[in-house]
Protein backbone atom coordinates (compact mmCIF):
# COMPACT_ATOMS: atom_id res chain seq x y z
CA UNK A 1 0.00 0.00 0.00
CA UNK A 2 1.71 3.48 -1.24
CA UNK A 3 2.74 5.89 1.69
CA UNK A 4 1.78 9.49 0.99
CA UNK A 5 5.16 11.01 2.17
CA UNK A 6 5.56 14.87 2.87
CA UNK A 7 8.23 16.03 0.44
CA UNK A 8 10.42 19.91 0.01
CA UNK A 9 11.20 21.25 -2.89
CA UNK A 10 11.02 24.74 -5.15
CA UNK A 11 8.04 26.67 -6.54
CA UNK A 12 9.21 28.78 -8.99
CA UNK A 13 7.04 31.05 -11.04
CA UNK A 14 8.86 32.92 -14.41
CA UNK A 15 8.62 32.92 -18.11
CA UNK A 16 8.09 29.85 -19.52
CA UNK A 17 11.07 29.94 -21.73
CA UNK A 18 12.99 30.42 -18.73
CA UNK A 19 11.18 27.81 -17.03
CA UNK A 20 12.42 25.38 -19.61
CA UNK A 21 15.96 26.10 -19.47
CA UNK A 22 16.27 26.09 -15.48
CA UNK A 23 18.95 24.26 -13.99
CA UNK A 24 18.12 22.45 -10.73
CA UNK A 25 19.93 21.38 -8.16
CA UNK A 26 19.40 18.65 -5.08
CA UNK A 27 19.29 15.25 -5.47
CA UNK A 28 16.57 13.23 -7.39
CA UNK A 29 14.99 16.32 -8.72
CA UNK A 30 11.19 15.63 -9.96
CA UNK A 31 9.70 19.07 -11.68
CA UNK A 32 5.70 19.30 -12.01
CA UNK A 33 5.03 22.08 -14.45
CA UNK A 34 1.58 22.87 -12.87
CA UNK A 35 1.01 25.66 -15.64
CA UNK A 36 3.00 27.09 -18.18
CA UNK A 37 4.75 29.99 -15.78
CA UNK A 38 5.00 27.65 -13.01
CA UNK A 39 6.86 24.80 -11.52
CA UNK A 40 6.89 22.58 -8.43
CA UNK A 41 10.72 20.88 -8.02
CA UNK A 42 10.48 17.98 -5.53
CA UNK A 43 13.74 17.40 -4.27
CA UNK A 44 15.18 20.97 -5.25
CA UNK A 45 17.46 22.80 -2.81
CA UNK A 46 18.28 25.09 -5.52
CA UNK A 47 17.60 26.89 -9.15
CA UNK A 48 19.76 29.10 -11.76
CA UNK A 49 16.67 30.24 -14.16
CA UNK A 50 17.24 33.00 -16.50
CA UNK A 51 14.56 35.68 -15.76
CA UNK A 52 14.71 39.08 -13.79
CA UNK A 53 11.39 38.49 -12.33
CA UNK A 54 10.93 35.17 -11.38
CA UNK A 55 9.51 34.31 -7.76
CA UNK A 56 11.56 31.22 -6.42
CA UNK A 57 10.25 29.70 -3.04
CA UNK A 58 10.64 26.87 -0.86
CA UNK A 59 7.55 24.82 -0.82
CA UNK A 60 6.56 22.18 1.98
CA UNK A 61 3.26 21.77 1.42
CA UNK A 62 3.13 18.92 -0.58
CA UNK A 63 3.19 14.94 -0.10
CA UNK A 64 3.83 12.50 -2.49
CA UNK A 65 3.16 8.52 -2.82
CA UNK A 66 5.24 6.25 -5.08
CA UNK A 67 2.79 4.00 -7.61
CA UNK A 68 4.03 0.83 -8.98
CA UNK A 69 1.74 -0.06 -12.10
CA UNK A 70 -0.84 -2.21 -10.05
CA UNK A 71 -0.87 1.11 -7.55
CA UNK A 72 -1.60 3.63 -10.56
CA UNK A 73 -4.71 1.30 -11.91
CA UNK A 74 -6.16 1.51 -9.00
CA UNK A 75 -5.78 5.12 -8.02
CA UNK A 76 -7.20 5.15 -11.78
CA UNK A 77 -10.15 3.52 -10.91
CA UNK A 78 -10.79 7.05 -8.67
CA UNK A 79 -10.68 9.02 -11.76
CA UNK A 80 -13.04 10.75 -14.43
CA UNK A 81 -9.94 11.93 -16.37
CA UNK A 82 -8.00 10.07 -18.46
CA UNK A 83 -4.08 8.95 -17.46
CA UNK A 84 -1.57 10.38 -19.93
CA UNK A 85 0.82 6.98 -20.87
CA UNK A 86 4.16 8.98 -21.85
CA UNK A 87 6.34 9.23 -18.89
CA UNK A 88 7.05 12.95 -17.67
CA UNK A 89 3.55 13.64 -18.31
CA UNK A 90 1.80 16.00 -15.57
CA UNK A 91 -1.87 14.91 -15.04
CA UNK A 92 -3.80 16.94 -12.55
CA UNK A 93 -7.44 16.49 -11.47
CA UNK A 94 -9.82 15.01 -8.44
CA UNK A 95 -8.83 11.62 -7.83
CA UNK A 96 -11.41 10.08 -5.19
CA UNK A 97 -12.92 13.61 -5.24
CA UNK A 98 -9.32 14.82 -3.92
CA UNK A 99 -7.36 17.42 -5.59
CA UNK A 100 -3.94 15.69 -6.90
CA UNK A 101 -1.42 15.44 -9.82
CA UNK A 102 -0.07 12.49 -11.01
CA UNK A 103 3.20 12.26 -12.19
CA UNK A 104 3.63 9.49 -14.50
CA UNK A 105 6.74 7.54 -14.48
CA UNK A 106 8.48 4.64 -13.06
CA UNK A 107 7.36 5.12 -10.12
CA UNK A 108 4.29 7.50 -10.64
CA UNK A 109 4.19 9.93 -8.62
CA UNK A 110 0.85 10.86 -6.65
CA UNK A 111 0.99 14.50 -5.42
CA UNK A 112 -1.40 16.65 -3.28
CA UNK A 113 -1.40 19.10 -0.74
CA UNK A 114 -0.73 17.82 2.91
CA UNK A 115 -4.04 19.74 4.08
CA UNK A 116 -5.79 16.94 1.71
CA UNK A 117 -3.27 13.78 2.48
CA UNK A 118 -6.13 12.42 5.41
CA UNK A 119 -9.01 12.64 2.94
CA UNK A 120 -7.50 11.36 -0.14
CA UNK A 121 -5.85 8.07 2.43
CA UNK A 122 -9.29 7.47 3.56
CA UNK A 123 -10.89 7.54 0.27
CA UNK A 124 -8.44 5.68 -1.23
CA UNK A 125 -8.45 2.50 1.53
CA UNK A 126 -5.09 3.64 2.72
Amino acid sequence: MPALEPVDGLRVVANPAALDAARWSGDDVDVLRIAPDEVYAIGATGVEVDDADAIVESEAGFVVALLDDEDERAVAAHTDWPIPGQPGSLAQGKIAGVPAKLLIGDPTLLVTQVAYADELRSRLGW
